[in-house]
């Protein structure tokens, strides 16, 4: 089965709420659709968002890597012959790690069609549905304590709160104030984006720790850079320590296993140029005896949907966080996963079951 065509859509969806990291806020979630259709009349989605403050890749980057590099690489070529194609795509540009993501996964849709089988089953097979959490962005206290009331009113049972904005004791307030609202049994996670060094983080663990305030992990506490940082951090905190932007390649992940810099890691497609490398991240990982969460960008439910089926494939993989599509005031896909609350149902149909795009929301 060859490729007959490759086409790119630009896309905007509005968020029903500003999404507030240490690093950014997002209003709209603005990204690039892929779709690659085969002579037999398969035909395969994947997507792209920009996210210049971790991939760097733009708008205009995504589409002229998809359109100008590797539309004319795997045109006419066949589908049976996929790690050639993989690699083509791979060595064809350095870094442009979200471009690849989305041609890797339009063909693994293709590809996985061509098998009669959903991605998740092609890929391993390991689990059926998934749980996600739901991210309350980084605001005042009071207002992120009733933010979580409302998602556990929701149906979510573990919450990921971004912190590292601010000053250690207004990120402390912030969980004592979401603590005090929706009590211990809920599962809270903390990402920090970066936004804390080493010692203080240290110092900002230590006090959650010590006032009890029941942390599940903490991610990406220092600069991704910061290696040493990570693996001190790692060293001197009970909660454990996840990283996620210190990790784009099998290489980096690499680096950090064997230094013992981190407790987990976070793979996304987009750092990692699509499922193909997530792939091996995590089956190195699982040498380790390391688990493993996949997480996302502000991505439409094309993105998320192959990602959840990459996260279903493996064992390792046990954390989700996949709520960006909860985000947004209505669906770039008809078809792929589904939700009910903080359950996603994978579905049965072959590749990542999208059926059409919707084009009110595709850019002209």
């Amino acid at each position: 089965m060859e490729i007959a065509s490759i086409e790119t859509f630009r896309g905007a969806i509005p968020l029903h709420t500003p999404f507030k990291t240490a690093l950014r806020t997002v209003t709209v979630a603005e990204t690039i659709i892929v779709k690659i259709a085969c002579e037999d009349g398969t035909v395969g989605w994947g997507e792209a968002p920009p996210t210049h403050v971790i991939t760097g890749d733009s708008l205009a980057s995504i589409q002229y890597a998809i359109e100008s590099i590797f539309k004319p690489l795997l045109i006419g070529e066949s589908l049976s012959a996929r790690e050639q194609l993989f690699e083509k795509v791979e060595k064809s540009m350095v870094r442009n790690t979200s471009a690849k993501a989305a041609v890797d996964m339009a063909l693994y849709d293709c590809i996985a069609q061509q098998a009669n089988m959903p991605l998740y089953q092609f890929l391993g097979g390991y689990r059926e549905r998934l749980e996600t959490d739901y991210t309350v962005s980084v605001n005042r206290p009071e207002e992120m304590a009733a933010d979580a009331r409302k998602y556990i009113n929701n149906g979510f049972s573990v919450l990921k709160v971004k912190v590292g904005k601010d000053e250690i004791a207004t990120d402390v307030k912030r969980i004592q104030a979401i603590r005090a609202e929706i009590g211990l049994d809920v599962l809270i996670r903390l990402d920090a984006n970066q936004g804390w060094q080493a010692k203080e983080a240290v110092r900002a663990i230590g006090k959650m720790e010590d006032l009890g305030l029941s942390i599940e992990l903490i991610e990406q506490p220092v600069k991704a850079h910061d290696v040493e940082g990570l693996k001190y951090v790692t060293q001197h905190t009970e909660t454990p320590i996840m990283a996620d932007e210190s990790v784009f390649s099998p290489q980096d992940a690499k680096r950090i296993l064997s230094m013992g810099a981190a407790d987990l890691i976070n793979i996304k497609l987009m750092k990692a140029g699509g499922i193909h490398e997530a792939m091996k991240i995590a089956k190195l990982a699982q040498s380790y005896d390391v688990d493993c969460m996949v997480g996302s960008m502000i991505e439409t439910k094309i993105g998320i949907t192959a990602a959840a089926h990459f996260a279903a494939s493996q064992p390792n993989i046990t954390r989700y966080d996949f709520d960006a599509p909860l985000m947004l005031i209505g669906d770039m896909a008809n078809g792929g996963i589904t939700y009910n609350g903080s359950r996603i149902e994978l579905g049965k149909d072959p590749g990542l079951g999208i059926k059409t795009i919707n084009h009110s929301f595709i850019v002209k």
